[in-house]
């Protein structure tokens, strides 16, 4: 069992930058991959980035450039840096894990607001 915990989330303006973080109950060194999800009103869910077991990070095209995917393998978080938040970067922001046989864990989530 994996547990996640979001946070880092909040009520930014346009412009603004946020650092998102997830917390695992696990050494994430030992996790096949994790990654950084959002879902925003009314959409379905999508994927950000993701890091694998060797800590080599990959992007979604429309978000590469402005969001920043990093870990700490000592602290077994993995971080999200958003920077010129738009308003459409409004969405529930969601961590995962997955371990080497395939299990697939969710946080719960932290909300990111941007308007003026």
């Amino acid at each position: 069992q994996v547990q996640l915990v979001e946070s880092g989330g909040g009520s930014v303006q346009p412009g603004d930058s946020l650092r998102l973080s997830c917390v695992a109950s696990v050494t994430i060194s030992s996790l096949y991959a994790m990654g950084w999800y959002r879902q925003a009103p009314g959409k379905q869910r999508e994927l950000l980035a993701t890091i694998d077991s060797n800590g080599k990070s990959n992007y979604r095209e429309h978000v590469r450039g402005r969001f920043t995917l990093s870990r700490d393998n000592d602290k077994n978080a993995i971080y999200l840096d958003i920077n010129d938040l738009k308003p459409e970067d409004t969405a529930d922001y969601y961590c995962d894990a997955r371990t080497w046989s395939l299990d697939h864990y969710w946080g719960q989530g932290t909300q990111v607001t941007v308007s003026s």
